[in-house]
């Protein structure tokens, strides 16, 4: 029987930084389990690889949503990494963390030790900002954080637009306020990717207590009673089961975390009696309260070919390779927006409830990542704090098939109010003057959509996810809640769930930033326990 103090299911953003932090003290023994392979395909050190993983097999499990009719009944692809470093090996690099308050309110709902000033510590804990050093912003950690290497003017005067239709420019929107518009920050070192994996799991790898377990589908958590005791996966087409001594720790995501506790009887009883699965322990609320950003995407022709859509075709291509090799510069270190917006949809709001993801490149074929052959501009705003619930749960007993994943998708009326905010906010944002010399005129949804219904409509019927799924394991007190304030499942001993799917509520921004903190946070509370 092998047995490990730790078993870490998932090599995410979460999980490579508990393999790291738990592994830290040499003697306890951490076992890392991983359903995908290596990171060593270019396209994911390669930036603007984004473009190519969001859509790969192999690091990319490639989940699509359940048709709904708030949008039009289509299936959405909701894309998560598989492999090591996970979804921080695939996304758009972003580094946003959200706003104070948003921690605030988890504290509020009885969450001791997650406000905003319990949590800032572990977010200047996990970071090294290039920018240096301040009462928000951390230097020596293990995730690199820099400002793009790439500017563009058309993106300068944008900024430029902003300032003047009074948003302003945001010094440093992870600091002290959120609110404006700048370029984004991004998990970058020398223009390179620098996901958890490489941050986090890379200086790890040696230490002789870590035990990385690559390719192996977990299919269950091993229960006994009322408490963990192993996990069992699938390896080559056998079945493997490995013991803790202390615990087992969830950091599958919020698609794969609640199903992974499904599985292992741990959900609402009649769904499990449903599939033939022997109920462990009542938790009505796992694979609920699932929350994610939804993104409608407004473009413009631009009037100068000074665009991503140029460098990144035909000879413009082979020159941008050219930078790229010889100094990590250039167009092929952007990343999905080049430019952030946050902004509040009414003046009576304490903080933004809009973002916008912004760049000089659009496409034709936006499924096939296919650019336009002129030159164009991309806004995309979301609704920060979506209202919108949804839900994932498992089809079957099978642990090897897609879940069922509902996101429910503007169901609330305030997303839909609030996301037409954002794209007449948008509409006005290009109508500045320093961004005359630069509109041609609007492609989409085009100037003929004008009224708030036709926007609406346009929203519902191209829209997508920006790809922040949470909330499905939610920590609270609540007879919906999953997790206590510690990490720990409801009912069920030496058993954590430690990932996105956490979020009692989902922050004000992109999720790969809180999910470190939350990871660096629930090692300490792991090992504050056993240390």
């Amino acid at each position: 029987m092998i047995k490990y103090d730790y078993i870490v299911v998932g090599a995410g953003s979460a999980g490579c930084v508990l393999a790291n932090r738990l592994s830290e003290n040499t003697k306890h023994t951490v076992a890392l389990i991983e359903a995908g392979g290596s990171d060593n395909h270019p396209w994911i050190h390669i930036p603007v690889g984004y473009i190519k993983t969001m859509a790969m097999p192999g690091v990319n499990w490639l989940f699509d949503s359940e048709p709904e009719p708030n949008t039009f009944n289509r299936s959405i692809p909701i894309p998560r990494g598989r492999g090591l470093g996970g979804s921080s090996s695939i996304n758009a690099m972003v580094y946003v963390r959200g706003q104070p308050d948003d921690y605030n309110g988890w504290g509020q709902m009885g969450n001791r030790g997650w406000s905003y000033d319990d949590i800032l510590p572990y977010f200047k804990k996990s970071e090294n900002f290039e920018m240096g050093y301040d009462e928000y912003r951390g230097i020596g950690g293990p995730l690199n954080v820099a400002n793009t290497r790439q500017t563009y003017p058309f993106m300068d005067d944008l900024i430029n637009a902003a300032v003047e239709t009074g948003y302003g420019k945001a010094a440093d929107y992870n600091g002290k306020s959120q609110a404006g518009f700048n370029y984004f920050q991004v998990t970058q070192k020398n223009g390179l990717r620098f996901s958890a994996a490489r941050a986090y799991l890379n200086p790890a790898k040696k230490r002789k207590n870590l035990h990385i377990i690559k390719n192996a589908h977990v299919t269950k958590v091993i229960i006994e009673g009322k408490v963990a005791k192993g996990i069992k996966y699938i390896s080559n087409n056998v079945e493997e089961s490995i013991f803790t001594k202390r615990e087992v720790i969830l950091s599958a995501g919020s698609i794969q975390s609640p199903q992974l506790l499904e599985l292992s009887g741990i959900g609402e009883p009649n769904l499990l009696k449903k599939n033939g699965i022997e109920v462990k322990q009542d938790l009505i609320g796992v694979g609920e309260n699932y929350q994610d950003h939804y993104i409608a995407r407004l473009v413009w022709r631009a009037s100068k070919r000074e665009t991503l859509n140029e460098e990144l075709q035909g000879i413009g291509l082979v020159k941008q390779a050219l930078k790229f090799a010889l100094f990590r510069r250039g167009a092929l270190t952007v990343t999905a927006g080049l430019v952030a917006g946050f902004v509040k949809s009414d003046n009576a709001l304490a903080t933004p409830d809009i973002q916008y993801h912004i760049a000089p490149a659009s496409f034709a074929d936006p499924k096939k990542r296919k650019l336009d052959k002129w030159p164009g501009l991309t806004i995309g705003p979301c609704q920060l704090r979506p209202h919108s619930r949804g839900s994932v749960h498992i089809k079957s007993i099978d642990p090897m098939a897609h879940p069922l994943i509902k996101p429910n998708f503007l169901s609330s009326e305030i997303d839909k109010q609030v996301l037409v905010k954002g794209m007449n906010i948008a509409r006005d944002l290009v109508k500045a003057p320093a961004l005359r010399k630069w509109i041609d005129k609007e492609e989409l949804p085009g100037s003929l959509e004008k009224t708030n219904d036709e926007l609406l409509n346009y929203a519902r019927q191209t829209g997508a996810t920006l790809y922040h799924p949470a909330g499905t394991c939610k920590m609270g007190h609540d007879e919906k809640a999953v997790v206590d304030d510690q990490l720990r499942v409801h009912g069920i001993k030496d058993l954590r769930v430690v990932d996105a799917s956490i979020m009692p509520k989902l922050v004000s921004g992109n999720t790969n930033a809180a999910t470190i903190m939350i990871a660096e946070k629930g090692a300490d509370l792991i090992r504050t326990r056993s240390d």
